[in-house]
């Protein structure tokens, strides 16, 4: 992705965000209660009912080094481009953006991890070009290793001069002999086919196809000529110089743009991913030549609930390591009010681990290597905030009826953790994890499991006003399958990771979870079982 494609979202995420928190202030006044002077989402009611206070005593906090999801001091971490060593390192090259670029920007960063939870910063290995040339912003890309040993990292020249009308975007690329030292050609590789919108044209994922001895590179485009949309162009090659375009491989119809293509094979199934609307999508075949069909559901993180706004999960690219399939991407950072769901482009570094399933669909869970991470059990104490609540051991059991809500408190959540348990809940319940309660802040706020809706979601408001606002971020699940589900939550920060059934994630920042809020879990107008539940923190 580009800059300028960064812009004109941020255009769209502030025009969403002011329709959001007007649209939540008319909701808000309508029930009598009001927002912060600041427009912060999670604050909310001045009504003393929405102040309920923990039932258990805070306990200190402290922010932690940010060693799952790592982002640059003063700055931000864009797309990734995952790159496996022989000896089982994940190196991570990044368009590295900040709140103030310049003429040039989004020079190429790296990050490398053996474990998944600590990463060395190794600092920028490509830096923009001047204005005369093709790359003064530089573009997603990939990282490869020829035949011969040599290392290729393929990448997006951007010139929104334009380049004497062959288009601002081309193919570029730089070499190495030890992924530290890069050395640009200087020159495009190629620019788009004709037929295809020359401004749009980028994110080139290059590699060795072993039945036909030569590479192959994907890239995102435009058709304008076919009105195809956004499409996944393939081009062919010996040398990794001279490349013979071939066509388009996939066009789901019904995006603009395909970026940061990856394809990739587990099994017997071949997946294409690809990004837009600040969401990460996939498709699968039987075959590397397609046809690529997304399933019914092809999304596997979450999504902004207005259109174009919030980049949950965004331009995933995979890397295997040990026999696991990850995919690497990023959460956007804060958008323009905390808790709301909506994020900007670049952020933290984040991985899933994916999971085939029968079908051949892809679900997601929790990278294993966090176990070696998360290896202290905290010992679970809950006490009834709210409603009919019954704590036995690692069990809570809440009871609601339908016109209020019943609330356990679980104590201070460590600035680190993860959280596994199973949720048993009745049909069309709202059940699920809430923060806040402490002593300076009173008010919680809900991460949902809503069989009601089919969604997993967050909205930073309390949990008075859950019925009445809508969720700043969701993704679709199916709750139907069972009455009995296994979740768990990863947390770092600001950040917390909902996973589910080994299905699906949803990835939130929720700034009310941190700076000693409490975690604890609730029953909307029903009743639910929280059973097993484990707490861990590193060591």
């Amino acid at each position: 992705m580009t800059t300028t494609r960064k812009w004109k979202l941020l255009f769209s995420l502030q025009l969403a965000m002011a329709l959001t928190l007007s649209a939540c202030g008319a909701g808000a006044s309508s029930k009598g209660s009001a927002g912060s002077a600041e427009g912060d989402a999670a604050a909310v009611t001045e009504d003393a009912s929405a102040s309920l206070a923990a039932a258990l005593p805070d306990e200190p906090y402290e922010a932690v080094e940010n060693n799952l999801y790592p982002a640059p001091e003063g700055a931000y971490v864009g797309d990734v481009m995952p790159f496996m060593t022989k000896d089982g390192e994940l190196e991570l090259y990044y368009l590295y953006d900040t709140s103030h670029n310049g003429q040039g920007y989004h020079p190429i960063y790296k990050y490398s991890t053996k474990t998944l939870y600590g990463y060395e910063d190794h600092g920028m290995v490509l830096s923009y070009g001047d204005a005369s040339e093709p790359d003064p912003a530089l573009g997603t890309g990939s990282v490869m290793q020829d035949r011969n040993g040599i290392y290729h990292l393929f990448y997006t020249g951007h010139n929104d001069t334009g380049n004497d009308g062959m288009g601002k975007e081309c193919v570029m690329q730089a070499t190495s002999t030890d992924r530290e030292n890069w050395v640009k050609d200087g020159k495009a590789l190629f620019f788009a086919p004709e037929g295809y919108n020359k401004d749009d044209f980028r994110d080139p994922e290059v590699f060795w196809v072993e039945q036909e001895q030569c590479y192959w590179l994907l890239i995102a485009a435009n058709d304008e000529a076919h009105e195809l949309g956004g499409v996944v162009l393939k081009y062919t090659s010996t040398d990794l110089t001279n490349w013979q375009f071939v066509g388009p491989i996939f066009a789901p119809l019904n995006e603009y743009m395909c970026e940061c293509p990856d394809l990739f094979q587990i099994g017997d199934y071949w997946y294409l991913t690809y990004s837009w609307d600040c969401v990460t999508y996939y498709a699968m075949s039987d075959s590397i030549y397609g046809p690529f069909v997304p399933p019914r559901d092809n999304i596997l993180d979450g999504k902004g609930l207005t259109e174009g706004a919030g980049f949950i999960f965004y331009a995933g690219k995979t890397a295997v390591k040990d026999g696991h399939t990850y995919l690497c991407a990023w959460i956007g950072q804060p958008g323009l009010s905390s808790d709301s769901g909506i994020y900007q482009w670049a952020g933290n570094v984040m991985v899933h681990e994916l999971v085939q399933h029968e079908d051949g669909t892809l679900g997601v869970k929790a990278p294993e290597a966090y176990d070696d991470y998360f290896v202290v059990d905290k010992p679970v104490e809950a006490a009834g905030v709210k409603g009919d609540v019954k704590v036995k051991g690692n069990e809570i059991t809440l009871a609601s009826d339908p016109s209020t809500f019943a609330l356990a408190d679980m104590g201070t959540r460590p600035a680190t953790m993860t959280l596994e348990c199973d949720v048993t809940m009745e049909e069309d319940a709202c059940v699920g994890f809430a923060f806040g309660g402490s002593e300076s802040d009173q008010t919680w706020t809900a991460l949902c499991l809503d069989a009601r809706k089919d969604q997993l979601h967050f909205e930073g408001y309390d949990l008075t006003q859950l019925r009445d606002m809508e969720p700043g971020a969701i993704t679709r699940f199916d709750f139907n399958k069972s009455s009995t589900h296994h979740v768990k939550l990863v947390c770092e920060n600001d950040i917390v990771v909902l996973y589910i059934d080994d299905l699906k994630a949803l990835g939130s920042r929720i700034s009310h979870s941190t700076n000693g809020a409490h975690i604890g879990v609730f029953a909307d107008g029903s009743n639910a079982t929280f059973s097993n539940i484990r707490m861990t923190v590193p060591k």
